[in-house]
């Protein structure tokens, strides 16, 4: 039995997974899929980066089993920080359709022009919480800026772990991942996958995107 961490991306929480936690548990495998702090009904109360961090890598030591850790989008920001702190917890990383940050990146940084346009009008009712996009689900609830703004502090630890994979979602247009998805198919120490979808994997594709994770059990 597997044990699998499961980090959401911006603005959703661990329902967007209920598809993929289904089908791997079904397996048999331990799931624990993550709302990450201020995106619950409870409010953001200083949310940022690290303190998403911190909540996933208390995930990972919650347990004597190594953990895959998985994340999406934004999730991969919390992922990397959680696996740097707790390598010899991980047993594999999964980036799926997401960033994936050296030492002292941001989302405000990896991501496009149009995000940042994004992030800025999203935020424009209290400068502390951006609201999400008109045509996400109805249950996505406004993400703490500070979580999108706040660098990353890696010691570069979680590059040790033997299994990273990144799978992209080749499915829609605008997408800030094409140039990493493309760096890492050329790095050996990376598995890359692509998926024809849009960009919300764990939802549009959950049945592809579980039949790829049962491959690091």
């Amino acid at each position: 039995m597997a044990r699998f961490v499961l980090v959401p991306g911006g603005w959703h929480g661990a329902w967007a997974f209920d598809a993929v936690s289904n089908a791997l548990s079904g397996e048999g495998h331990e799931v624990q899929a993550l709302t990450l702090s201020g995106l619950g009904d409870e409010p953001a109360n200083g949310a940022n980066l690290e303190s998403h961090i911190n909540e996933v890598a208390h995930a990972v030591r919650g347990r004597d089993t190594r953990a895959v850790l998985v994340g999406h989008s934004y999730g991969g920001m919390a992922i990397t920080g959680a696996a740097d702190k707790e390598s010899s917890r991980v047993k594999a990383i999964i980036y799926v359709d997401a960033y994936v940050p050296d030492n002292g990146a941001s989302v405000w940084s990896l991501t496009t022009p149009n995000y940042r346009e994004r992030f800025i009008a999203g935020a424009a009712a209290d400068g502390l919480t951006c609201a999400p996009p008109a045509h996400l689900d109805t249950r996505c609830r406004p993400h703490p800026m500070a979580a999108f703004l706040q660098t990353i502090k890696l010691t570069g630890n979680w590059r040790k772990i033997r299994s990273k994979a990144f799978i992209a979602a080749c499915g829609w247009e605008g997408s800030p991942f094409v140039e990493l998805y493309e760096r890492l198919q050329l790095d050996p120490e990376w598995a890359t996958q692509s998926l024809d979808c849009a960009h919300d994997v764990p939802r549009l594709a959950p049945e592809a995107l579980a039949e790829i994770l049962l491959r690091y059990v």
